[in-house]
């Protein structure tokens, strides 16, 4: 039987996974991973000569093409919305399927030309049956048949292997990607994953600290030197891309350095953009967006009828959790119940490849139903 891949088809990124010696293992893109280890940014293009680019190389171009530009597209998946780029008009799961159809290309090419057919592909839980259906289509117009949809929080769950020794717990996932929150919490037992209660901010999410930390070094880069870089498109993203990649490193280091030189110049000649950044600082920054996610986690628990001494474990997903402000905030609320040791980028299409392997005979051991 051929394999099935297990994709995480993202708001902000995109990911995929397949078994390889038992071990589910990541595919990069053709293009390698960007900034903070994501293979396939869910961007779509259309450049003015008329090509088509997915992936890498339509996010690197969306500053100087932002009319031929296509984002976010996951959020108007199964309504009856259309997007447009360059006065053309799309469905979301069209879009979707220019992603999926980048991503069974370069799986074939990382698996050596094997032919790729059949995927899982996971969705929030909150997710409604025409959304489902509209993630299937989106599949069967890349070319790919979708054998399950899978819930985004049960595949993380996989990852973490929660799913053996089966013993009776409650679970909270709080997932907090590059645009939104989803909270959710499961129930696991008898090999049955049930969703108990799910909540979340379509609204808030990485993007947001992002945007935090540009608009506080561009202020900052007015106060000394009166050039407002947010005028100008180009210096702005520049600013942004750097501001990212602070805050990324900020998980792992005290302080870092945001080094841009010749970002704008006036009469007097060319200004550099040398500014050092503290985690202290990016968390005074974020620390409004993180108090943000209480509400969810609150809702969560509340509609599952649970208080925190109920919540066995926590797992993180999404790349923001892997800042510590964001890990203190949802211990502080619940309790010190965060699983480690699987990178919160990649246990949603770890979880996915593995149920695809189930779905293909590779694995035995795993009874999964998601409800």
């Amino acid at each position: 039987m051929s394999r099935i891949i297990g994709i995480d088809l993202g708001t902000s990124n995109s990911a995929v996974s397949v078994m390889e010696g038992g071990k589910p293992t990541m595919i990069n893109s053709e293009e390698g991973t960007s900034i903070g280890g994501k293979s396939f940014p869910s961007y779509v293009a259309f450049t003015a000569d008329g090509q088509l680019l997915v992936g890498e190389p339509a996010r690197r171009q969306a500053v100087t093409n932002p009319n031929g530009t296509i984002k976010n597209v996951k959020r108007k998946m199964g309504t009856s919305e259309k997007v447009y780029a360059n006065g053309k008009e799309y469905t979301p799961q069209q879009i979707s399927a220019f992603i999926l159809q980048k991503i069974k290309r370069d799986a074939e090419t990382y698996l050596g030309g094997e032919k790729i057919e059949k995927a899982v592909i996971t969705v929030p839980a909150y997710f409604d049956d025409n959304q489902r259906q509209a993630t299937k289509d989106a599949g069967a117009i890349a070319g790919l048949d979708v054998v399950r949809i899978i819930n985004e929080p049960t595949a993380a769950a996989l990852a973490y292997g929660l799913d053996k020794g089966n013993v009776e717990q409650k679970i909270l996932v709080f997932d907090l990607g590059g645009g939104t929150l989803d909270v959710t919490i499961m129930d696991f037992s008898d090999g049955v994953f049930e969703v108990l209660s799910t909540s979340g901010d379509t609204k808030l999410g990485g993007s947001d600290m992002d945007e935090a930390i540009t608009n506080y070094v561009i202020g900052e880069f007015q106060k000394e030197t009166g050039v407002d870089l947010s005028k100008d498109n180009m210096a702005f993203w520049r600013v942004r891309e750097a501001c990212e990649k602070a805050k990324i490193e900020l998980s792992t280091t005290m302080q870092t350095e945001i080094n841009l030189p010749f970002i704008a110049s006036d009469a007097s000649g060319p200004k550099h953009l040398v500014k050092t950044l503290t985690r202290a600082k990016l968390e005074e920054i974020v620390e409004p967006i993180v108090a943000r996610c209480r509400q969810s986690i609150m809702q969560a628990m509340s509609d599952a009828g649970l208080n925190a001494d109920k919540i066995d474990k926590i797992i993180m997903v999404g790349g923001p959790t892997r800042m510590p402000i964001v890990q203190n905030f949802v211990e502080n609320i619940v309790g010190p119940k965060i699983q480690r040791g699987i990178d919160p980028m990649e246990c949603v299409f770890m979880g996915a490849a593995i149920q695809g392997a189930v779905l293909s005979g590779e694995v035995k051991d795993v009874l999964l139903l998601d409800v």
